[in-house]
């Protein structure tokens, strides 16, 4: 996968959540498009953030790598987040969050680490 794209409410609020908060960085190539936004890297991959109005969660979510989920989701709640779990599945770990515009992100812990 290249990317995901998401819409986000308040684009300087989503910036600070996946930047200052979850640690993505900027990209700077993004092209100049009709609509506002900014793209990041996700590891390997990004995340396109877009202006807009969030669709009402159904489920729909995406998924961050982390290596130690409890540590994850100890300095999140530290920071005043709610995250869900730490649960099991499969042999891996996951968590949730939710992101200022209400996006639902998994925190995924893979099996062996």
């Amino acid at each position: 996968m290249h990317h995901v794209s998401i819409n986000v409410d308040d684009l300087e609020k989503a910036i600070e959540f996946y930047v200052g908060i979850l640690g993505l960085s900027v990209r700077d190539d993004r092209p100049n498009l009709p609509v506002p936004g900014t793209w990041l890297n996700a590891g390997a991959q990004q995340l396109h953030l877009v202006q807009g109005e969030a669709p009402t969660g159904l489920g729909q979510h995406f998924a961050l790598l982390v290596e130690d989920l409890d540590a994850v989701a100890g300095e999140l709640r530290d920071k005043g987040f709610t995250v869900g779990g730490p649960m099991p599945v499969g042999g891996a770990r996951q968590a949730f969050i939710t992101d200022p515009s209400g996006n639902l992100v998994e925190l995924h812990q893979p099996a062996g680490t």
